[in-house]
């Protein structure tokens, strides 16, 4: 580490320390961002104050990435990033250049296919069992057939799941506070009648009473990560993660859709007020083995 490198972080530290704006994700995320800019400009220009960032530290920068294979998603999030923390800095002699200005590639959407397998799915399951991790295969199913993120499924306690049993819909507080609603099959009515027989009343479902949330979604994490080379199918190019199951819900969700008789864009509509949000561009990405196809023909 530099010695230019080390004075400019510990600039920046002082601005972290200071700042409350965005959610604590979003602050470490850009700051772990923001700190390789810093790195660069200490090995590269020498730099010694933050103030003193400008356009052409950016430029060259962008440069930097791309000659490493940085794709465009990262560029640009790096560059909301190092924007983040500078618009924090009260004495910067330099209003940074918008995207605008420099040559981006465009993200690319929709590209990657993160679905698990009907094989891979069970084979999991079966894991699960093997490992007595009752609560990781009920996680598991609520994914693949209700969509539910990793802390969505965490977050189910008795209540929700007795109204859910009733109405046979499940109600999901997500991302942003957005409220949704999703059916429930068999499969996820079975695991909710399971897991109310053994949780006491106002406690939630798969997270053990004195354990936090966050500790448990690391360990279902770890447990996919650490299983994954015994149920991948031959060929795969992406590594099954939690969170392929709720692409896996989309890409069948859609199928089933289509079979009943939607339009494509209605029923890429439905999926996404399903998953919990209204972009069509992310909704593309949940559905990209199916348009690798063709839609609708998968």
């Amino acid at each position: 580490m530099s010695d230019y490198y080390k004075n400019l972080l510990s600039q920046a530290e002082k601005l972290r320390r200071h700042n409350r704006q965005g959610s604590y994700k979003t602050r470490e995320r850009y700051f772990e961002a923001y700190k390789r800019f810093l790195r660069f400009l200490g090995e590269e220009y020498h730099l010694q104050k933050l103030s003193n960032i400008s356009g052409k530290h950016l430029s060259a920068y962008i440069s930097f990435m791309k000659d490493k294979g940085y794709s465009a998603s990262t560029v640009k999030t790096d560059l909301s990033a190092i924007r983040f923390w500078q618009d924090k800095i009260s004495d910067a002699k330099y209003v940074l250049p918008k995207n605008k200005d420099f040559t981006l590639e465009r993200r690319q959407f929709g590209k990657v296919d993160r679905t698990w397998s009907e094989a891979e799915f069970n084979k999991m399951i079966s894991e699960c069992w093997k490992t007595n991790h009752e609560d990781f295969e009920a996680c598991i199913v609520l994914a693949r057939y209700a969509g539910l993120r990793i802390h969505e499924a965490l977050r189910i306690d008795t209540a929700t799941a007795r109204n859910a049993l009733k109405s046979k819909v499940l109600t999901i507080k997500g991302k942003g506070g957005k409220i949704r609603q999703v059916p429930i099959n068999n499969s996820i009515e079975i695991e909710l009648r399971r897991f109310l027989l053994k949780t006491p009343r106002g406690q939630k479902l798969f997270v053990p009473e004195n354990t936090e949330s966050h500790i448990v979604k690391a360990e279902l994490q770890n447990f996919i990560a650490h299983r994954r080379k015994n149920v991948c199918d031959n060929g795969r190019e992406t590594n099954l993660t939690f969170h392929g199951l709720r692409h896996t819900y989309a890409a069948e969700t859609y199928k089933q859709l289509i079979k009943d008789g939607y339009s494509d864009a209605h029923a890429k509509k439905k999926v996404s007020k399903l998953l919990g949000h209204e972009r069509e561009d992310v909704t593309r990405i949940y559905l990209a083995g199916i348009q690798k196809d063709g839609d609708g023909n998968a």
